[in-house]
C-alpha cells in the first residue's frame, strides 16, 4: 500500500498522463516510455560522442584546439552536433529521474523489483559520474571548474590527502597522460553504464528498451531544435592562473559541485551518501511484511497457467511464463491488456478512468498491467485460447502476402492477405489480427469475412486512411501486390453468444462493419434465425461500401433488417434515409432494450457514448458487448 506522499505524487502523474493521452494518444505517451526513452537517449549521447571522439585531440595542448575546430566544422554543424549530445545528455538525466520518480510513486519497487530499483539507482550515479567526466574534456574554464572542483571534493575522502588538487596548482601539473585516464574514464563509465543497463531490465519481461517511433522522432527533432535555439556556449581556454567567473553551469549534471559553495566537502558526502543509501533502502521502508506465497493463475479459454510472485501483476506474471498477452502501456492507460476475472481476487491498481469504468469493474473486468492477485485466480483473456494449441508458432505468429488491393471507396481499402501454400489460419467471427511492423510496432485490424470450417487460405481486412496515420497512408500509397506482412492472430473474444435465443442489434461505425461482417456472415452460414438489426454510422453516403452483399441478406433473410445512418449528409445530397447519430438512430426505434444483446463496434467515441445510454435504457450489462477500435495518427486503428 502506497504512502501518503506517493499517493500524491500518484495522482500528479496520473492526471499528466490523462493530459497527455489527450494530447499524443496512448500509445505515444511519452510517461509511458519514459525508461525506454532513457534507453533512446543513451544511444543519441553514445553516437554523437563517439562522433566528437574522433575529432578530439587527447593532449592537454589539443583538447581546446579541437573543439573549437569541431564546433566551427562545416559552418557550425559540429557546433550543433556538440549541443546535440550535451541537451541529450541532460535530457536522459531527467527522464531517468522521472522514471525513478513514478517508480516510486506507484509503489514499482517492492518484492522482486528490488533489484530494478537498485541497478537503477546505481545507473543514475554513472549517468552523473559521466557526464561530470565530460565536462572535463574541453579543457577550458568550464572544464577548469569541474575538474578543480570535483578533485577537491574527492581529496576529502581518506586516503587522498590533497594529492589530487595538486595536479592543478600550475599548468605545466596537467599532462597528457592525466588527459588520457580522462578519456578513458569517459568511455570506459558508459560502457560499464550499457552493461548495467542490460543487466536492470533482466526481471521485466519483454522490457522495451527502445520508445515508439513517433516519440524517437519527436525526441530528435527536439534536440535539433534546441541545438538552433540554446547552443552551447563558448568559454575561454583554462588557465590555472587564474579562477573563472562566469560560466554557463549545467545544472543538470553539476549540482553537486554547485553544493560545494553552499557547504563544506563533509556535507556534501553526508548528503550524497545519505540520499543514496536512502534510495537504495525504498524498496524496504517502511518495513512491510509480505507473505513469500506465491499466487497461481489460470487463464481461459484454454486454459493455460502460470505463477505470479508477492506484489507481481497478472500481465506480469503471463509474459514471465512465455504466454503471448495483449498490452502496450503497462501502466492503464490503454486498456488493451483487458480482462474478466472469473474466480479469485485482484487488487485493481491504478487506472485511468477512461479505460477500466466503474462499469467495467463492477463487471468483473480488470488490466492485467495493474491488477495483482491476491491468492489463486482465474481470469478469462482475449485470444489466450491460441497458446494452448499445439502449434503455437503457426498460431501466434504468420507471413502472409498481399494477394489483391481493391478500393472500396475513396477512404477505404480492401486488403486480402494469402498465407503460404497448405498452411490455414482459424479464427472466430469478430477476431483480429496485429499487424507487426519492421520497428515492432503493431497494427491491429479485424478480420472482415467469415471463416470456413477448415480455416481460412486467405484473410480480408478493411483499412481506412487515417489522416497522418503511418501505416494507414502506406495502405494507401504504397502497397502493392506481393508484398510481405508478418502478423499474429487471431485475437479478441468479441463475438455471438453461442447458445443464445434473444434478438440482435448491432451497432456499427465506419469500418466497425468488418467485425460485424464477419459476424453476420457466420450466422447466416450456420442457419441462425434469430431476428438481428444492424445500425450502421458513417459520414457519407460514399462510406456505405459491399451494400449489394446487406441489400441480398436483406432479401434472403427475414429477421434480418439494415438501417444505414449518415452523419454528415449534405442537405442536398438526395439522401432520404436516417440522419445524425447512430446510436441514437437504434434508441429511437429500441427505446426498450429489455431483453436484447447489443453489440457495438466503432471508435472509442462513439462506444463510450453509446453504452451507457443503452444501459440507461434498460441494457442488461451482461448482454452489452462492445469493440472500440483506438485510432490515432501513429497507430491507425486498433481494437481496444
Amino acid at each position: 500500500m502506497a504512502t501518503a506522499p506517493q499517493r500524491v505524487l500518484q495522482a500528479l502523474f496520473m492526471r499528466a498522463e490523462r493530459v497527455f493521452n489527450r494530447a499524443f494518444g496512448d500509445r505515444a505517451n511519452p510517461l509511458y516510455h519514459l525508461g525506454a526513452t532513457a534507453f533512446f537517449l543513451f544511444w543519441v549521447v553514445a553516437a554523437t560522442g563517439l562522433v566528437l571522439y574522433a575529432f578530439f585531440d587527447t593532449s592537454v595542448g589539443g583538447a581546446y584546439r579541437s573543439v573549437a575546430r569541431v564546433s566551427a566544422f562545416a559552418g557550425g554543424a559540429g557546433g550543433a552536433l556538440r549541443t546535440v549530445h550535451r541537451h541529450a545528455s541532460d535530457a536522459m538525466v531527467a527522464v531517468m529521474l522521472a522514471h525513478l520518480l513514478r517508480a516510486w510513486a506507484f509503489d514499482r519497487l517492492r518484492g522482486f523489483r528490488w533489484f530494478s530499483w537498485i541497478t537503477g539507482v546505481a545507473l543514475l550515479w554513472f549517468a552523473y559520474v559521466a557526464g561530470i567526466n565530460g565536462y572535463m574534456l574541453p579543457w577550458d574554464q568550464l572544464a577548469q571548474f569541474v575538474t578543480q572542483a570535483t578533485f577537491e571534493w574527492l581529496d576529502w575522502l581518506p586516503g587522498f590527502g590533497g594529492t589530487l588538487s595538486r595536479n592543478f596548482i600550475l599548468p605545466e601539473h596537467v599532462n597528457d597522460r592525466l588527459f588520457s585516464l580522462l578519456v578513458f574514464i569517459h568511455i570506459g563509465v558508459p560502457l560499464a553504464m550499457l552493461l548495467l543497463m542490460w543487466v536492470h531490465v533482466q526481471r521485466v519481461p519483454k522490457a522495451a528498451t527502445l520508445p515508439p517511433r513517433p516519440i524517437a522522432q519527436a525526441l530528435l527533432v527536439m534536440l535539433v531544435l534546441l541545438a538552433a535555439a540554446a547552443p552551447v556556449a563558448g568559454h575561454l581556454p583554462a588557465d590555472l592562473h587564474r579562477a573563472p567567473q562566469v560560466l554557463a553551469f549545467d545544472w543538470f549534471l553539476l549540482p553537486v559541485l554547485a553544493g560545494l559553495y553552499a557547504a563544506s566537502p563533509a556535507a556534501v558526502w553526508a548528503t550524497v551518501a545519505g540520499g543514496t543509501l536512502g534510495l537504495a533502502l525504498l524498496p524496504w521502508l517502511p518495513w512491510r511484511r509480505t507473505g513469500a506465497a506465491t499466487a497461481r493463475i489460470t487463464l481461459h479459454p484454454g486454459p493455460v497457467q502460470a505463477t505470479a510472485r508477492p506484489g507481481e501483476t497478472l500481465l506480469e506474471a503471463g509474459l514471465r511464463a512465455g504466454l503471448v498477452l495483449p498490452f502496450d502501456c503497462r501502466a492503464g492507460g490503454c486498456g488493451r491488456c483487458v480482462c474478466t476475472v472469473l474466480g479469485g481476487r485482484v487488487e485493481q491498481g491504478p487506472a485511468q478512468a477512461a479505460v477500466l469504468t466503474p462499469a467495467m469493474r463492477s463487471r468483473g473486468q480488470a488490466l492485467m498491467c495493474c491488477a495483482v492477485p491476491q491468492g489463486e485466480v482465474e481470469i478469462e483473456v482475449p485470444g489466450v485460447a491460441s497458446l494452448a494449441a499445439a502449434d503455437a508458432v503457426r498460431v501466434r505468429r504468420w507471413q502472409g502476402v498481399v494477394q489483391r488491393l481493391e478500393r472500396l471507396s475513396p477512404e477505404l481499402m480492401r486488403v486480402f492477405i494469402a498465407l503460404p501454400p497448405g498452411e490455414r489460419i482459424a479464427y472466430a467471427p469478430g477476431q483480429y489480427i496485429d499487424i507487426l511492423l519492421d520497428d515492432g510496432e503493431r497494427r491491429s485490424f479485424s478480420f472482415a469475412a467469415a471463416p470456413p470450417d477448415a480455416g481460412a487460405e486467405r484473410i480480408e481486412l478493411h483499412v481506412r486512411r487515417i489522416p497522418g496515420g503511418r501505416y494507414t497512408t502506406h495502405v494507401f500509397e504504397a502497397m502493392r501486390e506481393g508484398d510481405r506482412i508478418s502478423f499474429e492472430g487471431p485475437l479478441g473474444r468479441f463475438g455471438l453468444l453461442a447458445e443464445s435465443q434473444r434478438p440482435i442489434l448491432l451497432l456499427a461505425g465506419a469500418t466497425g462493419y468488418a467485425p460485424i461482417r464477419s459476424i453476420l456472415e457466420d450466422a447466416f452460414g450456420r442457419g441462425v434465425r434469430r431476428p438481428i438489426e444492424l445500425y450502421w454510422g458513417v459520414r457519407a453516403r460514399a462510406d456505405l461500401y459491399l451494400l449489394e452483399q446487406l441489400e441480398a441478406w436483406q432479401r434472403a433473410q427475414p429477421a434480418f433488417r439494415f438501417v444505414p445512418v449518415l452523419s454528415h449528409a449534405a442537405d442536398d445530397s438526395g439522401w432520404t434515409g436516417r440522419r445524425g447519430n447512430v446510436h441514437e438512430a437504434l434508441l429511437q426505434d429500441h427505446p426498450d432494450l429489455t431483453g436484447w444483446e447489443v453489440y457495438a463496434c466503432g471508435s472509442v467515441a462513439m462506444v463510450r457514448t453509446a453504452v451507457p445510454d443503452f444501459l440507461a435504457h434498460g441494457l442488461s450489462e451482461q448482454l452489452c458487448f462492445s469493440d472500440a477500435f483506438v485510432p490515432n495518427a501513429a497507430a491507425g486503428a486498433a481494437p481496444a
